[in-house]
């Protein structure tokens, strides 16, 4: 019973931002901002970039919350997250012109096995920090398949390249990312 409480009232106050109620529309932002910031800044390494950016998305998202089709729990961070994840994509195009072109150039390399790594151990931030500090490409790519679970082809015509640069990409995160947990554990004997 209380999912339909939380639901009910969770549409309420959508419904009340959307009306301009300021109080819901904190009441949003409050609810929503420590997730999206943790979804832009899996994109944008700059904070004070993430900062602009989520500025410009939750412009975006109230402008258009009277539009916003309510699906149950979940649905709104799931609107709110498509739309951070756009502008952040937009602002890659836009901003980062470098290293979109090295998206076209890559050539898929020849696939070898990446062993995996344990993760067990390193804190949450730790992992994000890694993430931040792939190449804007692999952590694009890496990204939008283990996150948004796009498939390849999904990614491929998102950023305009070929689906085997895509997963070459992918191979290429993977394999920096193993190589920093590998590093972080071997330092802390964890």
């Amino acid at each position: 019973m209380r999912q339909a409480g939380q639901q009910n009232s969770e549409a309420t106050v959508i419904k009340a931002a959307a009306k301009g109620d300021r109080n819901a529309a904190r009441s949003v932002y409050e609810t929503h901002i420590g997730y999206l910031t943790a979804v832009c800044s899996r994109y944008i390494a700059d904070d004070e970039d993430v900062r602009d950016l989520l500025q410009e998305s939750f412009v975006r998202i109230f402008r258009s919350l009277d539009r916003f089709q309510y699906r149950g729990t979940g649905s709104l961070r799931a609107w709110m997250t498509k739309i951070v994840v756009n502008d952040a994509l937009k602002y890659l195009r836009d901003n980062d012109r470098n290293s979109m072109v090295e998206f076209k150039d890559s050539l898929p390399e020849a696939a070898e096995d990446v062993e995996g790594s344990d993760v067990t151990g390193i804190p949450p931030e730790e992992m994000q920090r890694m993430i931040r500090n792939l190449p804007v490409p692999y952590r694009t790519v890496f990204n939008l398949y283990v996150f948004q679970r796009l498939s390849h082809k999904e990614i491929a015509d998102t950023l305009g390249m070929a689906p085997g640069t895509s997963a070459s990409c992918l191979h290429r995160a993977r394999k920096m990312l193993v190589k920093m947990v590998n590093e972080y554990k071997h330092e802390r004997n964890v």
